[in-house]
């Protein structure tokens, strides 16, 4: 066999890449994680292996080499679905079997993306970031700009790990005694590292875009994508994730101008490998802005693959075939939920971008990640049906207001 693929890990995000290698070759997808979660599981397309021992740096070479060991492939092509599996791959790359082979850049570019104080210093004066601040818990609290405001933890692997009182992935805060508080959650955490303190980007959740980028092996961008978000997860743990958008759509005019000069910024930093950028809209000065840079694919880039760019096939045919593909934006009109409909007329804001999901919707032009026609055994079937329904509670009960 001439490669094989193995997806790393198990949320949402796994399944639709599963996905897309089983849309691409047709044959069920080897997937390796530290625990089974509910968005894999019952799957006919994927073939799951567990190992606790992935989640630690040291242990994790050791996990993955016991795995391929006994599959017959040239190459072992590897896909991470978070940050933390995509920095173990390249922090052991020596230690692994020859054959593994992944398309990720290098330790210290990962680590500027995934701790946030890095990225905010080293690319801040792109003029594509907001006003940021990066603060130390011991340090005198002094904020220059207006509320509300964004705080979050600069280092997300040790806040990922660690449980608090209070804790949310982002706080929005509208004055100075909300900021305390939150700041002394952290002071009595286990969390030790530094906050973001950023300015708040003023609009509903149709201000936030979406970009999937895909940067080969030799650093050129092949593909970039952009779409509007109509709206996000509203729930303490999730928010900052889309919940539904519209790719090639834009309420403030679908300009590529703007969407090339978010890949002259990719290829400019030399970015390699799927990447996603959250932007939002800042309608004070009419600016696009970036508020993180993913150096992996995220929760809703299966868009692009519906659109008819499997993402697989794309980092199977650099990293296997050595193929490059020519520049690309990706703007065709297709829609991405993963709430239902219901939640979609009742929540989302702009009533242009509502009224342009529910045509899409007519046209079957909507595609839910994980609701795959070829993989639908009756357990799946209950478990996304719970999930369809408890969405109507999580946005009546959601904290998050735009």
């Amino acid at each position: 066999m001439e490669f094989e693929v193995v997806i790393i890990g198990s949320d949402a995000n796994a399944y639709y890449m599963a996905r897309c290698a089983h849309e691409a070759y047709g044959k069920k997808v080897k997937l390796l994680s530290v625990k089974p979660m509910s968005f894999t599981n019952h799957s006919n397309i994927i073939d799951a292996t567990y190992d606790s021992r992935l989640w630690n740096q040291e242990e994790f070479p050791k996990a993955i080499n016991e795995y391929v060991k006994n599959i017959n492939a040239k190459k072992i092509v590897c896909i991470s679905t978070n940050e933390t599996y995509a920095r173990f791959l390249v922090a052991n790359k020596n230690k692994l079997d020859k054959r593994i082979v992944f398309n990720y850049v290098d330790l210290n570019f990962i680590d500027s993306l995934m701790m946030k104080d890095k990225f905010y210093e080293k690319y801040g004066n792109s003029g594509l970031l907001p006003k940021t601040i990066i603060y130390d818990l011991e340090d005198e609290l002094n904020i220059d700009f207006d509320f509300p405001v964004i705080i979050k933890p600069s280092n997300v692997i040790t806040f990922n790990h660690i449980n608090f009182e209070g804790k949310k992935k982002i706080y929005k805060l509208n004055n100075i005694e909300e900021v305390k508080e939150t700041i002394n959650y952290f002071k009595n955490s286990d969390y030790k590292d530094t906050l973001i303190i950023q300015e708040y980007i003023p609009g509903d959740d149709s201000s936030l875009f979406d970009s999937v980028v895909y940067c080969n092996t030799k650093g050129k961008c092949e593909f970039i994508s952009f779409a509007q978000i109509g709206l996000q997860e509203h729930t303490s743990n999730m928010v900052g994730n889309a919940a539904c958008l519209i790719n090639g759509f834009n309420t403030n005019n679908y300009d590529k101008k703007i969407i090339l000069e978010f890949k002259k910024f990719m290829e400019k930093i030399k970015f390699k490998g799927l990447a996603e950028l959250d932007i939002k809209y800042d309608s004070r000065d009419k600016k696009y802005k970036i508020l993180e840079i993913n150096a992996r694919q995220g929760r809703c880039s299966y868009y692009v693959a519906a659109a008819g760019y499997n993402l697989v096939k794309y980092v199977v045919n650099d990293l296997v075939y050595d193929k490059v593909n020519e520049f690309k934006i990706i703007d065709e009109k297709i829609g991405l939920t993963y709430v239902p409909k219901g939640i979609i007329k009742k929540y989302v804001k702009n009533e242009k971008f509502k009224k342009e999901i529910l045509k899409l919707y007519k046209e079957k032009k909507v595609v839910y990640p994980l609701l795959y026609k070829k993989d639908m055994p009756l357990k799946r079937i209950l478990f996304l049906i719970r999930k369809h329904f408890r969405y109507y509670k999580d946005y009546k009960n959601g904290y998050w207001k735009s």
